[in-house]
């Protein structure tokens, strides 16, 4: 499919910088063809989009969550993190069958499509159904199962269905695949070195929890004598390209490690706050030149799974925790939530270039979050909410167009997560 969109303000990069500007967007083969100037093969009969009070940006990359728990909101709030997780979580997912999962994380889709996201990173526990369902939503995302353990052992059950899913995901353009180890606290120095050293060998980066919460760090130094960051340092974890999602608690040697290893941090602020577990070091990350992203991790702890609530979020809070309005702007979050996390990822998305995989969201101006437009940065963290996202496109694909869903039967999907809610009790 091949589509244009007209004349719609637009923000592109420019010289280190998002600029936002009047553009035409050529799209075609599934990549951004041409800005301004129409390619040579480009089509007569292509799909039109009129760009009139739209916004068009880099579709939103969720690099932190877990689909599958979609059908939790609501359910699991108020706790402390530990009480949250082992008696009010893990329960409820001993439950779920695989075809829970999946309604659950089609449930997030939908979500995600409708507030502007393109890409997640999921952390799940139910091979093959996350990846079914990014098959039929037409979004892109980067899967890990996740892993725990206790011994070297490359028979690892987890492990093997993890390597099963990747051999039957290649087929999809829009599917890439990570090693998941869960946490420090789930994982033990040679259970992540196991996993490290397998991710080495097969060219796969991890996704791990790291420093989410004061217990995890207050147990660790008592059993092993060094922070999450130091464990995950010592087992080999950082010898591959990885994603630390939280680092709420993360030191200033923490920090330090991380920038010399190259690690990219998600930091999950709605999450974070929710759980009692803090505010990360954003900006030191940041100042240290750590490749920091935006994620919202699991419907179970944030209740939503709309990134712009995380962007104001972030634009927020450090304000006010470093009692400095310069301290992590809308320039910064919007990076944050597009092209760091395409570069965290390793995929050819989060800017508007000519040559990136066409992952777009177009943003309606005439509705009065967004009305009058006159920074469109600060009204990406500032303003919107979500709801102005209008048009939707992934791969080159309409997704979503004029708020209409064109991939996934939402009333299906809502049928199913009733009648698994009522079955679960919940």
């Amino acid at each position: 499919m091949s589509i244009v969109i007209k004349d719609a303000l637009a923000i592109l990069p420019q010289k280190g910088a998002d600029v936002p500007g009047r553009h035409t967007i050529y799209i075609m083969d599934g990549k951004i063809a041409g800005i301004d100037e129409k390619p040579a093969a480009f089509p007569e009969d292509a799909h039109v989009i009129d760009g009139t009070n739209r916004l068009v940006i880099p579709g939103l990359i969720n690099a932190h969550t877990h689909t599958y728990m979609s059908m939790m909101r609501n359910c699991a709030d108020d706790l402390s993190f530990m009480d949250w997780l082992f008696n009010r979580v893990n329960p409820i997912e001993d439950n779920l069958t695989p075809e829970d999962a999946y309604w659950a994380s089609l449930l997030g889709q939908i979500e995600m499509i409708r507030s502007g996201t393109t890409t997640f990173n999921d952390m799940q526990m139910h091979i093959h159904q996350t990846t079914r369902a990014v098959r039929e939503s037409g979004m892109r995302a980067v899967i890990c199962r996740g892993l725990v353990g206790s011994d070297y052992d490359r028979d690892d059950v987890r492990l093997q269905q993890a390597l099963e899913e990747m051999e039957e995901g290649r087929e999809c353009s829009r599917l890439t695949f990570r090693l998941g180890p869960h946490a420090p606290y789930t994982c033990s120095p040679d259970y992540l070195r196991m996993v490290a050293d397998v991710a080495a060998e097969k060219g796969l980066g991890i996704h791990i929890h790291l420093a989410e919460s004061v217990a995890e760090c207050e147990n660790l130094r008592r059993d092993q004598g060094c922070t999450p960051i130091e464990y995950a340092l010592q087992a080999g974890v950082f010898n591959v390209p990885t994603i630390a999602a939280h680092c709420v608690q993360a030191t200033e040697s923490d920090i330090k490690i991380m920038a010399e290893h190259h690690v990219s941090v998600v930091t999950n602020p709605a999450s974070n706050m929710k759980l009692g577990n803090g505010f990360a070091p954003v900006p030191e990350m940041m100042a240290a030149g750590i490749n920091v992203c935006l994620g919202t991790d699991g419907a179970a702890s944030n209740n939503a799974q709309n990134m712009f609530r995380e962007m104001g979020f972030l634009a927020m809070i450090h304000k006010g925790t470093h009692a400095t309005p310069q301290c992590v702007g809308a320039a910064e979050v919007f990076r944050a939530a597009t092209i760091n996390g395409a570069n965290a990822l390793g995929l050819n998305t989060g800017a508007i270039e000519t040559g990136r995989l066409a992952d777009l969201a177009i943003l309606r101006l005439d509705v009065p979050s967004m009305m009058p437009a006159n920074n469109p940065l600060s009204a990406l963290c500032y303003s919107a909410n979500g709801s102005e996202v209008d048009t939707v496109i992934i791969d080159g694909r309409i997704v979503m167009e004029g708020g209409e869903l064109k991939t996934i039967d939402e009333e299906r999907v809502y049928s199913e997560i009733r009648s698994m809610c009522g079955r679960l009790g919940l």
